[in-house]
């Protein structure tokens, strides 16, 4: 049976179960982080890497996770398999206790977008919203994500799939949920961290497999008209993978239907074991 399995301190329990204090940091501040996975057959994508941006992101904040990441990763997989689910939705949530640290895993089936959504790409806005630059806050997935669910419901209200972030210089950060690459005369250029972005697992991923197949790749400052006058563009995370753009504020993005690379990372990012 499917069901939305949960893990709270140690302990399996049902959804409406789970709870936390008033009271803590975590909940009264945002004071907490986390990491958004996806499980499929009961193989977690990248859970290595999430685990180890988890316990950097920690040490910035001061949060002391009383798990080993072996104990973690094996409380993850477990939950996964209570689940039930064969694509399953997998978020873990390190939050501020009163004394200590709150561990919260989440596991639950996930219905992908479409293939027609596939096939036609996102669609986005320019949200009014600027990323600090020098905010080291901006590299980490804190729980305080009041920024970027902003930028998503103004995007939503424009009939978008997702808002794109500028950053307080006006070059291009990220979307609200997703890192952004860009392709021209085959060359892959997406923004730098230094823009402002999340270093994201499959956006590594991407960069990762350009450089093992040789495709040229730049990582730097880029303004909306670079991805006007692109062949192509698309957007990552760890659950769509890679999802073409194919339209930004009511205007076209690349040429329609030539999406290699798009097609060419995701089939390989389908194929990661």
């Amino acid at each position: 049976m499917v069901k939305t399995a949960v893990f709270l301190n140690g302990k399996f329990i049902k959804e409406d179960k789970a709870k936390v204090s008033t009271l803590s940091p975590g909940f009264l501040y945002g004071w907490g982080l986390f990491e958004t996975m996806r499980s499929r057959g009961n193989r977690i994508i990248y859970l290595q890497e999430h685990l180890k941006r988890l316990r950097g992101s920690a040490a910035l904040i001061g949060l002391k996770c009383p798990y080993t990441l072996g104990q973690l990763e094996k409380a993850i997989i477990k939950t996964v398999s209570l689940s039930g689910a064969w694509d399953c939705y997998v978020k873990v949530v390190l939050s501020k206790s009163e004394k200590s640290c709150d561990i919260i895993i989440i596991a639950k089936k996930y219905t992908p977008p479409s293939l027609t959504k596939y096939l036609r790409g996102f669609e986005a806005s320019i949200s009014s919203l600027r990323q600090n630059r020098d905010n080291f806050l901006a590299r980490i997935k804190s729980t305080s994500y009041l920024f970027y669910q902003t930028a998503y419901s103004e995007a939503k209200k424009n009939g978008c799939d997702e808002a794109l972030i500028l950053n307080n210089s006006g070059h291009i950060c990220e979307g609200s949920r997703a890192n952004l690459f860009f392709v021209k005369d085959d060359q892959l250029f997406t923004p730098s961290l230094e823009c402002g972005c999340l270093s994201g697992v499959t956006r590594k991923f991407i960069l990762d497999t350009a450089k093992k197949y040789r495709i040229r790749s730049k990582q730097g400052d880029f303004r909306c008209v670079d991805l006007y006058s692109c062949n192509e563009a698309f957007l990552t995370n760890s659950l769509i993978g890679v999802m073409p753009l194919s339209r930004l504020e009511n205007r076209d993005i690349g040429k329609g239907s030539k999406r290699r690379m798009a097609d060419f990372f995701m089939s390989k990012w389908n194929l990661k074991k």
